[in-house]
């Protein structure tokens, strides 16, 4: 065998790693880590104070990426907290960053079913009533555009009164959020059939509930699981801030105020990054979804 006949498959496997999806992801995660080790040298130089002229560059970066309380902690630190917060503490544990999640996600999962039912029950209606879309639709719209840091605690307050607390009123605020994404998401679904499709249903005197499930559905479904990937993420935002206002014990907006408070900023990043991940795993569990049912439809990949 030629060396070029034994150097193709290395060769191939090459390019495929290059054209693929985990290259390319790979590099971004690293420039990220790189500038946020750079920035975290520029942020916590002020801290060093009286001691940076006596110190080598090694020891002053070292002395950067260590600090206690930094402005900005090094990945490292971040990953070290993580570690302690996850592996090292029992689930039950206050101190559990897995407990303060599952308190935040179950929140956020209520919403985001709440939401999801809503905005299909809308999508529907506005698509098969025509006065609703130019009555109801402006204000679907309209009202994606007051703060949710202005309408949470308004939230919190009102349902608090009527003795509504702990999961409902954050649940509520992550449907808020939510419910707009997968409305706008299955209009554009339920309209997305050609009107010759449309014409053939009606030829086959297939009335507005038969148009729906076997034409309109089907045709919206992509449409759908598009929003849900949004709407999955955005209402683990809306648990977060429901928790912000109520000075909430448990829960990852729990651990951001209790960080603040103490100018922990180890423990606020480490919650962070926490809920990013919660939210890549939720949305990833969306996408797994979609293409199970879209398989099931005979829908190539």
């Amino acid at each position: 065998m030629t060396t070029e006949a034994r150097l193709a498959p290395a060769s191939g496997r090459l390019q495929s790693l290059v054209h693929g999806r985990s290259f390319p992801v790979a590099i971004i995660v690293l420039a990220i880590i790189l500038i946020w080790y750079l920035a975290a040298i520029r942020l916590n130089a002020s801290l060093i104070g009286e001691a940076a002229p006596g110190l080598g560059l090694r020891d002053f970066i070292g002395a950067t990426w260590s600090q206690e309380r930094p402005l900005l902690p090094a990945p490292h630190q971040v990953i070290a907290e993580l570690w302690k917060t996850v592996a090292e503490t029992s689930i039950t544990s206050k101190r559990s960053l897995l407990y303060h999640s599952w308190v935040t996600v179950s929140s956020a999962l209520l919403g985001f079913v709440f939401g999801s039912l809503l905005g299909i029950l809308l999508a529907v209606a506005i698509v098969h009533v025509k006065s609703l879309e130019k009555s109801l639709l402006p204000w679907i719209i309209a009202s994606q555009t007051v703060p949710i840091l202005a309408v949470a605690p308004i939230i919190i307050v009102a349902l608090g009164s009527l003795g509504l607390v702990g999961l409902v009123p954050k649940s509520i605020i992550s449907a808020y959020l939510c419910f707009f994404p997968v409305t706008i998401g299955m209009v554009k679904g339920l309209t997305s059939p050609d009107p010759i499709e449309l014409d053939l249903m009606r030829t086959y005197s297939a009335d507005l509930w038969q148009t729906l499930w076997k034409l309109r559905w089907p045709a919206a479904l992509p449409f759908l699981f598009a929003s849900f990937k949004v709407a999955i993420a955005i209402s683990l935002v809306g648990a977060i801030v429901g928790e912000l206002p109520t000075g909430a014990q448990a829960g990852l907006g729990a651990r951001l105020l209790v960080g603040s408070y103490y100018g922990q900023t180890v423990q606020i990043w480490a919650a962070l990054v926490a809920a990013a991940t919660v939210a890549a795993a939720m949305v990833s569990l969306v996408g797994l979804a979609e293409r199970l049912t879209l398989s099931e439809m005979g829908v190539k990949p």
